[in-house]
């Protein structure tokens, strides 16, 4: 958290006191890189056997096959770099202070919790934290839309009326425009088998629809500040409410539990140091441009079980275009909207 916000009229000495602090830490922070590679490649190794078991690979008993999870990791990995890299370059020349990526190995069937870096200063005003917290969504996003379109060009669509049970994808506008452009046809109209690449193209996404939810320190929550100032505390208590509901409801039980780490980690934004002067008309423009990312990203049942059933035919069904794709357990998932 940040200290307590300075009043309007600071003097002109304060910004040059407060930017000789980030130099020293930063010559700090650089003496000590380790953690964050080792993290770096403890995430590499973790999202690369993600992968290999995606493919049907088990890492214990064919380790020499577990190059086959790269494709998924490196995509995964880059997305994430490049969205924490966004954030870090643009604090860097606001003059705030920030770490390092963070990253989060975890044994988990993607192998890693996502990743993170610290502002260890509170930005000079709302335009600067707009900016550092917009630089990190766009960025990935630049690369989450290409690796999805790849992948699905890389996809299976399964010509067997009936589908297997298992966990399935869910869908977004923005997904099902992707994969009506790329596979002419929408998710819910044919059972497709997600490739590698495709899956951590869906994860950057999915990943970028939950970090714009305009509450708490997330970056969504940064933008709302910047856009609305105080009154972002009841912009973050309505999506709170809509994200705890969407739990209780069933829709996908993980709203529960984000919703209640959101609530324990505070929905009040610490203000920066100057907290009154506005953001230009250009940083409102893409500030409404980010809530509707938001809208078109957002993926309400994230993870699913499909039951088995039998899908009415709507569409021609399409040769593998991968080898690691022609059945569920050499990669991919299923991916559905119902």
């Amino acid at each position: 958290m940040w200290g307590k916000g300075r009043r309007r009229g600071l003097g002109p000495k304060q910004p040059r006191e407060r930017e000789a602090s980030p130099g020293k830490n930063m010559m700090k922070q650089q003496k000590k890189p380790w953690l964050h590679i080792l993290l770096f490649l403890l995430t590499l190794i973790t999202t690369t056997m993600a992968g290999a078991m995606q493919n049907g690979v088990d890492p214990l008993s064919n380790p020499w096959q577990i190059y086959s999870g790269l494709p998924f990791a490196v995509t995964l990995i880059t997305i994430l770099l490049v969205h924490e890299m966004g954030h870090y370059l643009m604090s860097r020349h606001h003059g705030v202070q920030a770490t390092l990526p963070y990253f989060i190995p975890a044994p988990s069937f993607i192998g890693t919790f996502g990743a993170f870096i610290k502002m260890t200063s509170p930005p000079p005003d709302r335009r600067s934290l707009f900016d550092v917290a917009a630089a990190g969504p766009l960025a990935g996003l630049v690369l989450a839309i290409p690796a999805v379109i790849v992948g699905l060009q890389l996809s299976t669509i399964s010509p067997d009326e009936r589908t297997g049970g298992g966990l399935a994808l869910g869908s977004s506008l923005l997904l099902s425009f992707l994969s009506k452009i790329t596979l002419g046809v929408l998710p819910d109209e044919a059972n497709i088998v997600m490739h590698p690449i495709g899956f951590a193209g869906w994860i950057g996404l999915l990943v970028t629809a939950m970090n714009l939810l305009p509450v708490g320190q997330l970056d969504g929550g940064h933008v709302s500040y910047a856009l609305f100032g105080e009154r972002h505390i009841w912009i973050g208590r309505v999506a709170l409410v809509a994200m705890l509901s969407l739990g209780f409801l069933r829709w996908w039980d993980g709203w529960l539990v984000w919703g209640l780490l959101l609530l324990f980690m505070g929905l009040r934004h610490p203000p920066p140091l100057d907290p009154y002067t506005p953001l230009d008309a250009k940083r409102r423009f893409m500030g409404w441009l980010i809530l509707a990312i938001l809208a078109v990203t957002f993926i309400p049942i994230p993870f699913s079980i499909q039951e088995p059933r039998v899908r009415q035919e709507r569409f021609q069904p399409q040769p593998a275009s991968s080898p690691l794709v022609e059945a569920r357990a050499q990669g991919g998932f299923p991916w559905l909207s119902d």
